[in-house]
């Protein structure tokens, strides 16, 4: 192996100079320069998934969600229509709404009381005698702010700061596939997030995070204190002779591809580690929306494992939604998946999400503990670089033209990259 010499810059760093086919400096996790610069050129310019329509399902009912650091009220007005609102009043900046969720008509900012509609508009104002004959108080430019573009796939919202660019099916491109399969795993193929998320922080940078949820090779060490109780055959689909893949869609969306090891069992819901005779009513339900054979092989391939670039990570059993706060803290917000009309299965899901990244849980914990490790070890002065060089030489293209390995090779992370510095140099 080549020995790359290179000097961290002092000033805002060449990118091109730290991103190299099969390595980046350690640098680009840790400098809160580029944290900024990412801020700018990822957060606030491309499309970031910021809720689920299910979560706000009736007139007036809102939801705090999050842009990076940015606050975001997500409200459904009272003709139904969603809106992305920054928690800020256009007065004097306070936050006007305290609670996570709800159901309300009207925000009105503890500070001067000044009071907006769900929609954002600046309703009122208190004592509006001082603002008469004042051009400048006009009520039409003073209410909440919007996040200018808003867009929905399949029930999940998306939020773009950027006032133009590419659409958001430009954006997900054959990503969307992976939406597709998750919602046609319920038998009226659509997603429900109504249990509310657990959040869990760490001290480290988001793009750790982003690369662990598809880096199949950590499962089988990372991990192997709950695959050795869990008795549920999970290891041998990260194992050295697993026929699982690794995808690199493109836009930095990747996927941890399962379906040929469960195509292998030909066994249906293997992927969460149940048989149908325990769950009768979603069978019953799957076999009635598709029909039997088509139920079958959706239940054998079951949900993905797939992360949508830059926040939204689909893990089989839950969603994550990831959310950069600083250079050196990122907090996970993650909730079971439910899928509309099978109570039976959603019990279950959640039961097993409480157990894997409850409070008590074993996954999360496994995987914050790498996240932090990583975090405090690229601050070491030698070496500098991280090498992401794994299955390089055995990539190759599928039948959609997508890049794929082998399920423990690095082809997500090589991806991931790919796309981060061409956001990070765009004009």
């Amino acid at each position: 192996m080549a020995t790359v010499a290179m000097t961290v810059p002092t000033t805002i760093p060449d990118l091109r100079a730290l991103i190299l086919n099969d390595r980046v400096h350690g640098s680009l996790y840790t400098d809160a320069r580029n944290f900024e610069r990412e801020l700018e050129q990822i957060w606030y310019k491309t499309w970031v998934y910021v809720g689920h329509e299910s979560e706000i399902p009736n007139p007036n009912d809102f939801v705090m969600k999050s842009i990076g650091p940015q606050p975001i009220l997500m409200t459904r007005d009272k003709a139904g229509q969603i809106h992305l609102l920054q928690n800020r009043c256009a007065h004097r900046g306070n936050v006007v709404c305290v609670k996570q969720k709800g159901n309300a008509k009207l925000f009105s900012c503890s500070f001067h009381n000044w009071t907006f509609s769900n929609n954002g508009d600046l309703v009122g104002y208190a004592f509006p005698e001082g603002y008469r004959d004042n051009p400048a108080a006009d009520k039409s430019k003073l209410g909440l702010g919007k996040v200018p573009r808003m867009a929905s796939y399949k029930g999940f919202v998306f939020g773009s700061f950027a006032a133009d660019g590419p659409s958001l099916e430009e954006h997900l491109g054959g990503a969307a596939e992976m939406l597709d399969r998750l919602c046609v795993n319920g038998p009226e193929g659509e997603v429900e997030l109504g249990c509310g998320f657990l959040q869990h922080k760490v001290k480290a940078n988001w793009k750790f995070v982003v690369e662990n949820e598809t880096d199949g090779y950590h499962p089988a060490f990372t991990h192997s204190s709950i695959f050795g109780v869990a008795d549920s055959g999970i290891g041998g689909l990260y194992a050295d002779k697993s026929t699982a893949l690794a995808r690199d869609y493109g836009n930095g969306h990747t996927e941890m591809d399962l379906r040929p090891e469960f195509r292998k069992f030909d066994e249906p819901m293997r992927w969460f580690g149940t048989t149908p005779e325990k769950l009768p009513d979603y069978v019953d339900k799957m076999s009635a929306a598709y029909g039997s054979e088509k139920a079958r092989t959706i239940m054998i391939d079951g949900t993905p494992h797939a992360m949508i670039y830059p926040n939204l990570f689909i893990a089989e059993i839950q969603l994550f939604v990831i959310q950069a706060v600083s250079v050196d803290e990122t907090i996970q917000h993650v909730t079971p998946i439910q899928f509309k009309g099978a109570p039976d299965i959603n019990r279950r899901l959640r039961q097993q999400t409480m157990g894997s990244v409850g409070p008590a849980g074993f996954l999360l914990a496994d995987d914050a503990s790498m996240y932090e490790g990583c975090h405090a070890g690229v601050k070491s002065k030698n070496p500098e670089w991280v090498f992401l060089g794994r299955g390089e030489q055995r990539e190759t293209r599928d039948e959609d033209n997508y890049r794929v390995s082998h399920i423990t090779d690095e082809t997500p992370s090589r991806g991931i990259w790919r796309h981060y510095l061409q956001l990070m140099e765009a004009e």
